[in-house]
Protein backbone atom coordinates (compact mmCIF):
# COMPACT_ATOMS: atom_id res chain seq x y z
CA UNK A 1 0.00 0.00 0.00
CA UNK A 2 2.50 2.72 -1.30
CA UNK A 3 0.59 5.26 -0.80
CA UNK A 4 -2.80 4.38 1.11
CA UNK A 5 -4.38 4.91 4.37
CA UNK A 6 -1.91 5.82 6.97
CA UNK A 7 -2.80 5.47 10.84
CA UNK A 8 -1.76 7.87 13.74
CA UNK A 9 0.61 6.32 17.37
CA UNK A 10 -2.82 7.68 19.34
CA UNK A 11 -4.99 5.19 17.44
CA UNK A 12 -2.88 2.50 19.02
CA UNK A 13 -2.02 3.36 22.17
CA UNK A 14 -2.08 6.40 24.47
CA UNK A 15 0.96 8.12 25.85
CA UNK A 16 2.64 10.36 28.84
CA UNK A 17 5.78 12.37 28.86
CA UNK A 18 7.86 14.07 31.61
CA UNK A 19 11.62 15.19 32.48
CA UNK A 20 14.54 14.24 34.52
CA UNK A 21 16.61 17.14 34.26
CA UNK A 22 17.67 17.28 30.35
CA UNK A 23 16.30 14.44 29.38
CA UNK A 24 12.75 13.32 29.00
CA UNK A 25 10.59 9.95 28.96
CA UNK A 26 7.50 9.22 26.84
CA UNK A 27 5.49 6.15 28.19
CA UNK A 28 3.33 4.50 25.20
CA UNK A 29 0.52 2.11 26.28
CA UNK A 30 -1.09 0.02 23.45
CA UNK A 31 -5.04 -0.13 23.61
CA UNK A 32 -4.67 -4.18 23.27
CA UNK A 33 -2.37 -6.49 21.93
CA UNK A 34 -2.58 -6.31 18.56
CA UNK A 35 -1.50 -2.66 18.75
CA UNK A 36 0.85 -3.45 20.92
CA UNK A 37 2.64 -5.54 18.17
CA UNK A 38 2.27 -3.19 15.68
CA UNK A 39 3.74 -0.32 17.75
CA UNK A 40 6.89 -3.19 18.91
CA UNK A 41 7.70 -3.04 15.15
CA UNK A 42 7.32 0.18 13.87
CA UNK A 43 8.04 2.61 16.97
CA UNK A 44 11.48 1.68 17.15
CA UNK A 45 14.15 4.20 18.85
CA UNK A 46 15.45 4.95 15.92
CA UNK A 47 12.34 6.13 14.52
CA UNK A 48 11.18 8.15 17.37
CA UNK A 49 14.79 9.84 17.32
CA UNK A 50 13.80 11.02 14.10
CA UNK A 51 10.30 12.16 14.65
CA UNK A 52 11.92 14.57 17.58
CA UNK A 53 15.64 15.55 15.37
CA UNK A 54 14.85 19.14 15.05
CA UNK A 55 15.52 19.29 19.14
CA UNK A 56 19.09 18.00 19.08
CA UNK A 57 18.34 14.33 20.77
CA UNK A 58 21.56 12.60 21.19
CA UNK A 59 20.47 8.97 22.11
CA UNK A 60 16.80 7.72 22.35
CA UNK A 61 16.74 4.01 24.64
CA UNK A 62 13.39 2.18 24.04
CA UNK A 63 12.17 -0.62 26.83
CA UNK A 64 9.81 -2.95 26.14
CA UNK A 65 6.92 -3.46 29.60
CA UNK A 66 5.35 -6.65 27.29
CA UNK A 67 3.25 -7.65 30.68
CA UNK A 68 1.68 -3.84 30.82
CA UNK A 69 1.14 -3.89 26.83
CA UNK A 70 3.58 -0.40 27.03
CA UNK A 71 6.95 0.80 25.65
CA UNK A 72 8.96 3.67 27.16
CA UNK A 73 11.40 5.82 25.58
CA UNK A 74 14.22 8.15 27.11
CA UNK A 75 15.16 10.56 25.16
CA UNK A 76 18.68 12.11 25.90
CA UNK A 77 19.65 15.87 25.57
CA UNK A 78 15.90 16.39 24.71
CA UNK A 79 15.18 19.69 26.72
CA UNK A 80 17.88 22.49 25.65
CA UNK A 81 19.34 22.13 29.11
CA UNK A 82 16.46 20.90 31.64
CA UNK A 83 13.58 22.94 33.02
CA UNK A 84 15.03 25.65 35.14
CA UNK A 85 17.38 26.26 32.15
CA UNK A 86 15.82 26.02 29.04
CA UNK A 87 14.04 29.20 27.27
CA UNK A 88 11.90 26.79 25.32
CA UNK A 89 8.15 26.84 26.14
CA UNK A 90 8.10 22.93 27.10
CA UNK A 91 10.70 22.78 29.19
CA UNK A 92 9.66 19.81 31.00
CA UNK A 93 8.63 17.55 27.71
CA UNK A 94 5.18 16.97 28.43
CA UNK A 95 3.93 18.03 24.77
CA UNK A 96 6.55 15.12 23.43
CA UNK A 97 4.28 12.78 23.91
CA UNK A 98 1.25 14.52 22.48
CA UNK A 99 3.98 14.77 19.55
CA UNK A 100 4.65 11.48 19.36
CA UNK A 101 0.94 10.25 19.12
CA UNK A 102 0.57 12.17 15.69
CA UNK A 103 3.50 9.80 14.60
CA UNK A 104 1.64 7.97 11.58
CA UNK A 105 2.38 4.65 10.10
CA UNK A 106 0.54 2.51 6.38
CA UNK A 107 -2.25 1.24 7.72
CA UNK A 108 -1.01 -2.16 6.39
CA UNK A 109 0.91 -2.28 9.57
CA UNK A 110 -1.96 -2.13 11.64
CA UNK A 111 -4.11 -4.73 9.49
CA UNK A 112 -1.02 -7.03 9.35
CA UNK A 113 -1.12 -7.11 13.23
CA UNK A 114 -4.57 -7.88 13.15
CA UNK A 115 -4.14 -10.29 10.68
CA UNK A 116 -1.33 -11.91 13.10
CA UNK A 117 -3.79 -11.84 16.13
CA UNK A 118 -6.37 -13.54 14.49
CA UNK A 119 -4.11 -16.58 13.00
CA UNK A 120 -2.99 -17.23 16.53
CA UNK A 121 -6.15 -17.02 18.36
CA UNK A 122 -5.17 -13.99 20.07
CA UNK A 123 -3.99 -16.19 23.04
CA UNK A 124 -1.82 -14.41 25.45
CA UNK A 125 1.61 -14.75 25.72
CA UNK A 126 2.04 -13.42 22.90
CA UNK A 127 4.18 -10.39 23.69
CA UNK A 128 7.60 -11.83 24.00
CA UNK A 129 9.64 -9.85 21.05
CA UNK A 130 12.98 -9.14 20.86
CA UNK A 131 14.09 -5.10 20.84
CA UNK A 132 14.98 -3.76 17.61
Amino acid sequence: MPFGKTIRVRDLASARGGDKGNHANIGVVANDEAAYGVLVSRLTAVRVQAHFQELGITRVERFELPKVLALNFVLYDALAGGASRSLRIDTQGKLLATSLLDLTFHANAWEDGEKERRREGGTEGQNDHEPN
